[in-house]
């Protein structure tokens, strides 16, 4: 409706239309982000304790990261956690998407209550998780107790500090299983019907048409999981304070203390901008491998 005198290309026409829409958003940066952004690069050399004026410092509180065991470990920590969390949850937002695109009755219940607990705070999923998983009365160590096991001390056991966490992160999985779900009821159902009469059964279809058909989907839930999970924060900051022995310190969490805690401005600043180039780069592998294995309707690899 908007170039609909035009003469222009379809193409020009979609593309300037896509602009408008991001413009915005631009906008936005530009005024209000933009800013903060590069002042924060500006504090990532300097020494910035917030009462003085930042001390131009060159590049030491780079070099300072590399003496730095803590750096390391919270590196490690989020890098474990990216590392299983979005497999995990790819794995069991795909599965449940599939169970729930089954034409059943009540089947819209049931993905109300699957996706529901995506809309509670994270604070108040955070708290409840730490009741679940307490050693002592949680409800989780309690049924395995009836049972005659013994459960371990998720939370305040190294061994499970992470591993619980990533447990816990199921809970918000009905985000991505709704677009799952939105791939899966994209997918033509001529396809099925064709590898039906062809005699392939649902595992068979599974892997050579929804599958294949998903990837653009899971393509993007895997960055959108990766860029979130080397943020995470908020859980290991209510439920563990990065403890036992350091086990759940997240980057984004270090960061944090050294920032507002230590009041280390500039350090923290450095710690961001570290955090932002390692995700970028981890994106930019995801695009770079996503012409080997992301299928999209005209059948081609982009």
């Amino acid at each position: 409706m908007l170039f609909k005198n035009s003469n222009m290309k379809l193409s020009t026409r979609e593309a300037i239309t896509g602009y408008l829409f991001f413009l915005p958003g631009l906008i936005g940066l530009v005024f209000f982000m933009a800013g903060p952004i590069l002042y924060s690069l500006y504090l990532s050399f300097t020494s910035y304790n917030i009462y003085d004026s930042p001390t131009w410092v060159g590049v030491k509180n780079y070099k300072i990261m590399l003496e730095d065991p803590l750096f390391f470990k919270s590196l490690f920590n989020t890098f474990y956690y990216v590392g299983l969390s979005v497999p995990v949850n790819t794995a069991v937002g795909i599965l449940l998407a599939v169970l729930l695109n089954q034409k059943v009755f009540g089947i819209r219940i049931f993905r109300t209550i699957f996706y529901l607990p995506t809309v509670v705070s994270g604070v108040a999923v955070a708290l409840l998780w730490q009741w679940i998983l307490d050693p002592n009365f949680g409800l989780i160590n309690t049924f395995l107790e009836n049972i005659g096991m013994t459960g371990p001390g998720w939370l305040t056991d190294e061994a499970w500090s992470k591993p619980s966490l990533i447990l816990m992160n199921l809970w918000a999985v009905g985000g991505t299983m709704i677009i799952y779900l939105a791939g899966l009821q994209g997918i033509p159902s001529t396809l099925y019907e064709s590898a039906k009469i062809d005699g392939a059964g649902y595992i068979r279809s599974f892997f050579s048409i929804t599958l294949p058909m998903l990837t653009p989907t899971i393509f993007f839930n895997v960055i959108m999981g990766v860029i979130s999970g080397f943020q995470i924060f908020l859980q290991a900051y209510i439920m563990t304070d990065g403890g036992p022995n350091n086990s759940s310190l997240f980057f984004a969490l270090y960061l944090y203390y050294k920032g507002f805690k230590d009041m280390q401005m500039g350090y923290a600043s450095a710690l961001a901008w570290i955090l932002l180039i390692i995700t970028l780069i981890f994106t930019l592998i995801i695009f770079k491998a996503s012409s080997r294995w992301v299928y999209y309707e005209d059948g081609n690899q982009k």
